[in-house]
C-alpha cells in the first residue's frame, strides 16, 4: 500500500551483491510512490540482463526504473558522465516531488552521483604508457603496484579490472597523489539516506552461489554469444564484467563451461567482500540485515528509518 511520500527525497540503498538491494529499493519507491535511479555500474549496459540480475519489468512491479541498458557493450564506462545522468535523473524527480531510490553497489558511481566529487582529467600518453603495459604484462602487475602506491584503491578495483587500474595509476602519476586522495571526504550534494543491506558472510557466498548457478540456468552463455555478435569482446568495461569475462573465457576455448561458472562464483565471492569493505568505510550509512531469518522485517525497517530520516 502506497504511503504519502514526506519530502521529496534521495534514498540510496547501498551494499554487496546478492544481499537484496533491489528488491528492498523496489519496495521503497512503491510505498513512497518513488522512482528507482539505477547506479549498478554493469546494469548501465543495454542487453547485459541475466549476469547482472536486472530486475525484470515484473519484479519491478511497476515502478519506474531510469538509467537501465542506456551504454552499448562496446562503450567504456565513464563514472563522469554517469554522475551527469544520474544527477539529472535525481534532479527532475525531485523537482516533480518524487522520492528518488538510488540502487546499486558500485561505490565509486554512488558516491559520484550524491557527493561533489570532481573526477581528475587525463594524460593521453600517460594512459597510452599505461594501457600499452597493461596488453603488455596483464592487469595481475598493474594492480599489485596499485596495491603498493594506493591500498584503499586496490581493496576497491578488481584485479582483471584493468580499465579502472590504469585509470587509478594514471590519476596518480598525473597529481602525485593516491587516487582515493582525490575523493574528498563526504560534502553531499543531495540530503541523501543510505540504507546499507548487510549480510553474513557465509549466507552471502551460499546466494552468491546460488545466483551463479540460476544464471547459467536462465541463459547466460547464449546471452554473452548474442553480446559477442554486437561487440562485447572488444568492450573495455562490458568484456570485464563478472561472469561475463568467465563465459567469454570459455566461448574463446581457455576454459571449460564448468571452470567458468565456479571461478565466476570465487570472483563474485571476493568482489562481494570489497563492496562491503567501500560502504562500510562511510559512517553515513545506515545498516539493515538482510539475512534470510531478517528478510520480512527488512522492508518495515527500511520504510521507519527513511519516516525517521525525511520527518526529522
Amino acid at each position: 500500500m502506497r504511503s504519502a511520500a514526506p519530502a521529496a527525497r534521495v534514498i540510496a540503498v547501498v551494499g554487496p551483491t546478492a544481499a537484496g538491494k533491489s528488491d528492498l529499493g523496489v519496495a521503497i519507491a512503491r510505498h513512497f510512490g518513488g522512482e528507482v535511479v539505477n547506479a549498478d555500474s554493469m546494469q548501465l549496459y543495454e542487453g547485459m540482463d541475466i549476469g547482472t540480475a536486472k530486475l525484470t519489468l515484473e519484479e519491478r512491479g511497476g515502478v519506474p526504473h531510469h538509467l537501465l541498458g542506456i551504454w552499448s557493450v562496446t562503450e567504456a564506462a565513464n563514472v563522469a558522465e554517469y554522475q551527469k545522468l544520474a544527477r539529472a535523473e535525481l534532479d527532475r524527480l525531485l523537482a516533480a516531488g518524487r522520492m528518488a531510490v538510488l540502487v546499486g553497489g558500485s561505490g565509486l558511481y554512488v558516491r559520484g552521483a550524491i557527493d561533489a566529487l570532481e573526477f581528475p582529467g587525463t594524460d593521453p600518453a600517460v594512459r597510452a604508457r599505461l594501457e600499452e603495459e597493461l596488453e603488455r604484462r596483464g592487469p595481475g602487475v598493474l594492480h599489485a603496484r596499485l596495491a603498493a602506491a594506493d591500498p584503499d584503491a586496490a581493496v576497491a578495483i578488481l584485479p582483471g579490472n584493468g580499465r579502472r587500474i590504469v585509470r587509478a595509476l594514471e590519476v596518480i602519476e598525473i597529481t602525485g597523489k593516491p587516487f582515493t586522495a582525490n575523493l574528498p571526504g563526504p560534502d553531499p550534494v543531495y540530503d541523501a539516506v543510505q540504507i546499507g543491506v548487510g549480510v553474513a558472510r557465509p549466507e552471502l557466498d551460499e546466494r552468491i552461489t546460488t545466483r551463479v548457478d540460476r544464471m547459467w540456468d536462465a541463459g547466460l552463455v547464449d546471452e554473452v554469444r548474442a553480446l559477442e555478435a554486437r561487440g562485447l569482446r572488444e568492450g573495455r568495461t562490458a568484456s570485464r564484467a563478472l561472469g561475463y569475462q568467465q563465459v567469454l573465457a570459455s566461448l574463446a576455448g581457455a576454459c571449460t563451461d564448468d571452470e567458468a561458472r565456479a571461478e565466476t562464483v570465487r570472483a563474485t565471492k571476493r568482489f562481494a567482500r570489497r563492496q562491503d569493505s567501500w560502504f562500510r568505510r562511510d559512517p553515513r550509512v545506515h545498516w539493515l540485515s538482510g539475512g534470510e531469518a531478517d528478510r520480512a522485517e527488512l522492508p518495515g525497517q527500511a520504510m521507519a528509518l527513511v519516516e525517521r530520516a525525511v520527518t526529522a
